[in-house]
């Protein structure tokens, strides 16, 4: 355990420095620069000043513009009791003599107009978190901004140049997301160079490097969904049938103030290990999020209740970083603090933000 723990260590001094933030670049880098700094040595940063010239950063701070531009538009709405999807939520099993089983919960997904979905989400946002019935969060995560939301594909540019050149592809993917601050996305990894660019309101991250990987506590959970019901206006929480199993992170990093003490002792790799990169992507900057990084995303809306984003996925190298950290991975090591991982630690799926 010693010889990980000080590996972590090793990876935020050689190449990462030892402060919990992040490079941040003024403007645009050149192709090779951004390959050089960033790209090789998988090092995430902020860029200021790249998006400026996109209309989309004065247009889509107007409602009726965007339900103009996408009026005849269904959309792929996500919808959750409380912001929490594609995470670890207790499942009620009826059981009353064991502590509720864990589950990784799917939204509800439903397709509806627009109008109505930009609706939902800025009424949800106005609502205090006892109140909560319904939390929408529009991120379908399938190319959509290409697909569902095509008609504002000339508000941004359809790649980002200097990565694009630098990582020698076009993207893969691009995807809208339009939240409020009620949504949050558990830690997770991508399998792919990510090109983060906010709108309007901020998104707030926690980063972990691939080499953190013991410290997120990787267990396979069975994978639930929810149901909602328009009638009733209430969901419930479905295992899937046959039963499967998700591999994911455990740890919150949020704990509530009766829970800390609890958590802090079920996951003391990381509570107790290097501080996480915290920072915030406000408006108009653009994050680029490194393969395999863990994060959390949490979000602040804009003063019209929204928060809204548009990420470039592109595809990653399966090079020797890989492999590296799926032969770390396939370490199972104890912390001195008798923490234990689960026997069948396995890679996480992928998922959003």
């Amino acid at each position: 355990m010693k010889e990980i723990e000080a590996l972590w260590r090793d990876v935020r001094e050689l190449s990462l420095g030892n402060s919990v933030r992040i490079e941040k670049l003024e403007s645009p880098p050149t192709p090779l620069q951004f390959l050089r700094d960033f790209i090789s040595p998988n090092k995430p940063c902020i860029v200021s000043n790249a998006i400026n010239h996109w209309p989309a950063l004065s247009s889509w701070t107007h409602d009726d513009y965007l339900t103009q531009a996408i009026s005849s538009t269904h959309v792929s709405v996500h919808l959750t009791p409380n912001g929490r999807a594609d995470a670890i939520v207790p499942f009620n099993n009826n059981q009353a003599e064991s502590p509720p089983l864990q589950c990784f919960a799917s939204a509800h997904v439903e397709l509806m107009p627009f109008a109505e979905a930009l609706s939902l989400i800025t009424s949800s946002s106005s609502e205090s978190s006892s109140n909560l019935k319904v939390v929408a969060y529009a991120q379908q995560q399938n190319d959509c901004f290409r697909s569902e939301y095509s008609e504002l594909g000339s508000d941004c540019d359809p790649h980002i140049p200097w990565a694009s050149e630098a990582l020698g592809c076009l993207p893969e993917a691009v995807n809208l997301w339009i939240g409020n601050h009620h949504s949050q996305t558990s830690f997770h990894k991508d399998h792919y160079e990510n090109l983060y660019a906010v709108i309007s309101g901020e998104k707030h991250f926690l980063l972990l490097p691939p080499t953190d990987v013991h410290r997120l506590y990787i267990r396979n959970f069975p994978a639930a969904y929810y149901s909602y019901s328009r009638e009733t206006k209430e969901f419930t929480l479905e295992l899937e049938k046959p039963t499967r199993y998700v591999p994911w992170c455990s740890v919150n990093p949020y704990p509530s103030p009766e829970s800390k003490e609890s958590e802090m002792s079920k996951f003391p790799l990381y509570f107790n290990g290097p501080e996480p990169f915290e920072f915030t992507v406000k408006a108009g900057e653009i994050l680029y999020l490194p393969s395999m990084w863990f994060h959390h995303v949490r979000q602040s809306p804009d003063d019209r209740g929204r928060t809204i984003a548009v990420n470039y996925w592109y595809d990653m190298q399966f090079d020797i970083k890989y492999a590296y950290f799926n032969f770390l991975q396939s370490i199972h090591c104890r912390s001195n603090l008798k923490a234990t991982l689960h026997d069948n630690q396995c890679e996480d799926s992928d998922s959003g933000f």
